[in-house]
């Protein structure tokens, strides 16, 4: 039975040697950063594509799909390992199709397949390797693997004999498990009706989130630290609807602790993408465009409710940092690497040996704010953090553009420059609201400029949005997240501005939105129909970025207090309900839960006559459940509150649940108007 076994092992190996040899990398035709890595791989790399899936099917193989991003260090750690082996080359050649996908160019596809090895009992991360059917269905996944067997894990080359193996000789195993697996990523994608979620729910996941806190450095749980955006930001705006003081604390004390860590990069501006520590000193040294972008908007948040001198500090300081090092065709990129010169954070770090010679005599001065211990506080290199409040600028400033402009010199990390409209439409919205709050009108002035940019850049000859946008082309079709977080940053600028044509361009954009996304029960499918390999899902649950349900409902709680329209409020409360049957899921869902907040609870401030000096106090309010609305004479529909309020005399008026308040005309009164009423 052993030779009989070792036979059939060596006939498949023998006949797939020689049936591989027509194939060959082909990313070089492709324009995502992230693949063009890969395409001097020895690796036969196939894009993501039906050519790839009817390649596996004619040749009878498993395909081998492999998962990452540009700015992912364990992702350039296994390609230096294992993917230019020209052993371990050779094998995947021999027994599968190699699929490269970038996760930021197709997060559903990711999405997928990263619920499939949750499904598996596996916990995710990136690169991501997944096991495949000819047909697109997973039956094996796991992250990294390193190229000698170590951490407790096989080698990769173990794992691809392996799965050969099991392939030829074991395959109804594989695809009863990739049929199960299938099984659960349909029940995973469906909606499940119910009730929308009620202000116990909202307490309940305020109270779940505060248990997990950190309340001495910051950030939810122990290390690694991330800074979990869209909890914080549904957590600022509890602490108004409840009056839970503990809700707005806790934010204030992620961005204070952030900001001093070496998490942010105190020479030239914006945060890095986690903390592997529990203290925000140690950073895994990229910089996503989503990160900062959220972080710039919760700044902005603080500093309406607190204004402290660190919060203003730090926005600026990342505004510089986007446009000095992110700015690209007119919109922003998506991220900057953690390594340079094949070692992470090589550009970032120092010794204290290489900043005395810089700084002379002022070394001391300058630890005395920055640390500067002689045997580093990471790796035997120095991770700069803050240690003293703001303060001493004028004296500090000098030190740091000595050192940043050294630091200039140094190999900088790769850019990933494609362009994602989600995230940069989260950085429309950022911009618009930390503009007005630190009184910055060109952050404003950026944020139409980049809105009108990707709305030039990001839209199909066919009129649809796409999703990405590299080496001069399209390369991704958009999705839910494109669309509604391009809707919001539309909303955000009619807000601010009044210009009309950014609310037709709002509404035009969810009229595509359901054409392309309306799953017939209130929710909404993540992805655009026509991808036939991987099953349509419905993700309430946000991760690093909002969810493009969460975003969805927001927007058309947005729609409804501004236009009156019905129809929105009646859509929005359909989609807070789609899920309501497990109302458990929704825990993980902050940006919906918010959004049922926003619809059922905003504070829909209209203004009359011009009173600009109204609108700014509204749009500066701390809340975020706050919408404001120009009223022009007889623009108001009867079905809106303020349906017939003289529209020229200056003034505001405050509507909730469908009543306005008497007529304010003093700023100093519309800000007390604002203040919640207790829940």
């Amino acid at each position: 039975m052993p030779n009989l076994v070792l036979l059939v092992s060596c006939t498949y190996l023998s006949t797939k040697m020689s049936e591989e040899s027509s194939m060959r990398n082909r990313l070089a035709e492709t324009t995502s950063p992230y693949l063009l890595q890969h395409k001097d791989n020895p690796v036969h790399w196939q894009p993501w594509g039906d050519e790839a899936f009817a390649e596996a099917q004619r040749l009878d193989r498993p395909v081998l799909l492999s998962i990452g991003y540009a700015a992912c260090h364990w992702c350039h750690v296994m390609a230096h390992e294992s993917f230019e082996s020209p052993d371990i080359a050779a094998l995947m050649n021999s027994h599968f199709v190699s699929i490269k996908l970038d996760r930021e160019e197709r997060p559903d596809i990711d999405h997928v397949y990263m619920t499939a090895l949750h499904a598996m009992g596996e916990q995710g991360g990136w690169p991501l390797t997944m096991a495949l059917t000819p047909a697109g269905q997973p039956f094996w996944g796991g992250t990294y693997f390193p190229p000698t067997p170590r951490f407790g894990r096989p080698s990769f080359a173990q794992v691809l004999r392996a799965l050969a193996n099991a392939w030829a000789e074991d395959r109804s195993r594989l695809l009863h498990a990739a049929t199960s697996v299938s099984r659960v990523l349909a029940a995973q994608g469906a909606a499940d009706p119910g009730p929308g979620p009620t202000p116990a729910l909202l307490a309940r996941a305020r109270g779940l989130y505060l248990r997990g806190q950190d309340w001495d450095q910051g950030g939810l749980g122990r290390a690694p630290k991330f800074p979990n955006a869209p909890v914080y930001r549904f957590l600022w705006q509890e602490g108004f609807r409840s009056g839970d003081s503990e809700a707005l604390r806790a934010t204030h004390l992620l961005l204070e602790r952030m900001s001093q860590g070496g998490i942010f990069d105190h020479l030239g501006g914006g945060y890095a993408r986690y903390a592997t520590d529990a203290a925000w000193l140690i950073p895994h040294f990229e910089k996503m465009l989503y990160d900062n972008a959220q972080i710039l908007d919760l700044l902005a948040l603080a500093f309406a409710h607190d204004p402290k001198p660190l919060y203003a500090a730090r926005a600026r300081e990342t505004v510089v940092w986007l446009q000095r090092e992110m700015a690209h065709e007119g919109a922003f990129a998506a991220a900057l690497d953690a390594d340079s010169d094949g070692e992470e954070g090589k550009f970032y770090v120092w010794t204290r040996q290489e900043i005395a010679g810089l700084l002379g005599a002022a070394t001391e001065r300058f630890a005395a704010h920055y640390p500067l211990p002689p045997e580093g506080n990471w790796e035997h290199k120095i991770i700069l953090e803050r240690i003293t409040p703001l303060g001493a600028e004028d004296e500090l400033s000098p030190l740091r553009a000595k050192l940043f402009a050294h630091r200039a010199r140094r190999v900088r990390p790769g850019r990933d420059d494609k362009l994602l409209t989600d995230w940069n439409a989260l950085t429309i919205a950022a911009l618009v609201r930390a503009g007005l709050v630190f009184a910055e009108p060109a952050w404003l002035m950026l944020a139409t400029t980049l809105f009108d940019a990707l709305r030039a850049r990001l839209t199909a000859p066919d009129g649809t949005l796409s999703h990405a946008w590299a080496g001069g082309r399209l390369s991704a079709p958009g999705l839910l997240e494109d669309y509604a977080a391009l809707l919001r940053a539309a909303l955000a600028l009619h807000e601010a501005t009044g210009a009309p044509r950014h609310l037709a361009e709002a509404r035009e954009l969810f009229t595509q939105l359901e054409a392309r996304f309306a799953d017939g029960t209130g929710a909404y499918f993540m992805s655009p129909p026509g991808e036939s390999l991987t099953p349509r899902l419905r993700n309430p649950a946000d991760g690093p970025t909002p969810s493009g349900l969460g975003l969805t409902a927001e927007c058309l709680a947005r729609l409804y207090h501004l236009t009156g329209d019905d129809t929105y409020r009646q859509k929005a409360e359909a989609l807070l309900g789609a899920f309501g049957g497990t109302p458990d899921t929704l825990i993980n869902a902050p940006t919906l839960l918010a959004a049922a907040d926003l619809l059922a609870n905003a504070a829909c401030v209209v203004i009359t006559g011009g009173a600009e000096d109204l609108a700014q106090v509204a749009l500066t309010a701390p809340d975020p459940a706050m919408i404001v609305l120009r009223a022009k004479e007889g623009a108001l529909p009867p079905s809106h509150p303020a349906h017939g309020k003289p529209a020229n005399a200056p003034a505001a008026y405050v509507c909730r649940a469908g009543t306005c308040s008497l007529p304010v005309t003093e700023p100093g009164a519309l800000r007390a108007l604002l203040v919640r009423p207790a829940a």
